[in-house]
């Protein structure tokens, strides 16, 4: 059962008007900048679109994007049972974390968790304190270490296809948000932009959908992710458009430059995945780390061509 604490959160995070949160920087000294999730952001759209449209915006910067979202993981260390058909128990992400920053030594992380941690059941308070002490160690890790770290809330559950599961995204996200006032971390939100825009496209047309199975983004959720994010870190020129082609057409080299960033991060992702392990089976291995960054390099200095 939901306690009405829970519900009054969620509630209120409703009512609060888009766009409120002062913007945070990436510090012009951070160069490494490392994203973490599940198979939302192993996917990589999001990450590929603002990643294109930083470099677009800021040829000038010297920086690395590095993709290490894992499918199924979870950030509360939690899985239900006969996930997979009963192969393999959801990843915990605590069980790679050390080696992920050790190898990578990021300057800055995004972190994208909560679409499987409440492990597509309804909402069980045990549950959310997993989340919840998840999210707190990742925090901890990273100040412990130096590392500026984002949270991102997870992407909207579509509540056509389970309304039960959907509240618990709900509860979770809206927690996320509120531990920018009661904790003082950096929270951008990405679930509530997404939540109105799918609840007014289906006002117009009740077979909308951002996500088919109700988890993964299509190409549209995907790009109203990378919005949120963009306009969470000061960005906004290009960002009123619908989709990331009208976006990318209006920018001098966009168009070209997409393909190439999202070649080579889907070529780094999974030579680092392998580097640095990981408990996730049936994954693509990837190239030899040195030969990948080597490849990366070569598609960098492409980009640096197109944009000078």
């Amino acid at each position: 059962m939901i306690s009405k604490a829970i519900l009054s959160i969620a509630c209120y995070f409703l009512l609060l008007p888009l766009g409120a949160q002062t913007p945070y920087s990436i510090p012009s000294s951070a160069k490494k900048i490392l994203f973490l999730g599940n198979s939302i952001t192993y996917a990589g759209q999001y990450l590929t679109y603002a990643e294109t449209y930083l470099r677009l915006m800021h040829p000038d910067r010297d920086w690395e994007f590095f993709n290490l979202g894992l499918p199924s993981e979870t950030v509360a260390g939690l899985s239900e049972e006969g996930h997979a058909g009963g192969a393999f128990p959801r990843p915990d992400l605590h069980h790679r974390l050390d080696a992920v920053l050790e190898a990578v030594a990021p300057d800055l992380i995004f972190s994208c968790y909560g679409m499987n941690d409440g492990i597509y059941l309804p909402f069980d308070e045990s549950r959310f304190a997993a989340y919840k002490a998840g999210q707190q160690k990742l925090q901890e890790k990273a100040e412990a270490l130096g590392i500026s770290i984002i949270h991102l809330t997870p992407p909207v559950f579509d509540p056509s296809k389970d309304p039960a599961y959907a509240v618990v995204l709900d509860i979770y996200a809206s927690w996320m948000v509120s531990q920018r006032y009661t904790a003082g971390w950096s929270v951008i939100d990405l679930h509530w932009p997404m939540r109105k825009f799918l609840e007014d496209r289906r006002e117009a047309d009740p077979d909308f959908a951002l996500a088919r199975d109700a988890i993964h983004p299509a190409e549209q959720g995907h790009w109203l992710m990378a919005k949120s994010l963009l306009e969470g870190i000061g960005e906004s020129r290009y960002l009123e458009a619908e989709l990331p082609d009208s976006a990318f057409a209006a920018i001098a080299h966009g168009q070209d430059l997409l393909p190439l960033v999202r070649k080579k991060q889907e070529l780094a992702r999974d030579a680092w995945l392998t580097h640095t392990g990981h408990k996730r089976p049936g994954l693509p291995e990837g190239l030899p780390l040195e030969q990948a960054l080597s490849e990366s390099e070569a598609l960098l200095q492409t980009i640096s061509d197109l944009l000078d």
